[in-house]
């Protein structure tokens, strides 16, 4: 089969968005000759296909380019492996129980108390600091993070 009775079988670009996954993974492969990342989605796969057509037809990078890419990819990769990985969120700090916390909120001075069974404000146990921090606010607030016991 000549590549123009090829490209004649393939369904125009516009015509893409209506084809089946099962159909797109079809065609995925016969540009890439290998499956798609796991989880790629339906719009990922038109976009990789509208490319590999578009590479084929006016014929994709320069060499020069793809060095240029190549190159900064190995360095990213190189610096990402000598990192250390950190997380995204660090737990909060053990409050030890007897410890009073003050914040200033509004012109007004708020304590509380931490105890074994919560946390005391005006004589109320709430069960986490975030839960006095909307009591104060009224908007959700990472308690913690409120009153600066975490940064």
């Amino acid at each position: 089969m000549n590549a123009s009775s090829k490209a004649e079988q393939e369904p125009a670009f516009s015509a893409l968005k209506d084809l089946s996954r099962e159909h797109l993974l079809v065609l995925w492969h016969r540009y890439y000759e290998t499956p798609p990342f796991k989880g790629a989605r339906k719009s990922t796969l038109i976009r990789g296909i509208s490319y590999a057509r578009q590479a084929n037809a006016y014929g994709g990078l320069k060499a020069m380019t793809k060095r240029k890419l190549l190159k900064i990819a190995k360095e990213l990769t190189a610096a990402a492996l000598t990192k250390p990985v950190a997380t995204a969120n660090p737990p909060p700090p053990k409050i030890q129980p007897g410890t009073q916390l003050v914040r200033e909120w509004n012109g007004k001075t708020y304590a509380v108390l931490c105890t074994d069974q919560g946390f005391v404000m005006n004589g109320v146990t709430y069960g986490s600091l975030s839960a006095i921090a909307k009591a104060i606010t009224g908007t959700t607030w990472s308690g913690p993070r409120f009153f600066g016991v975490r940064g």
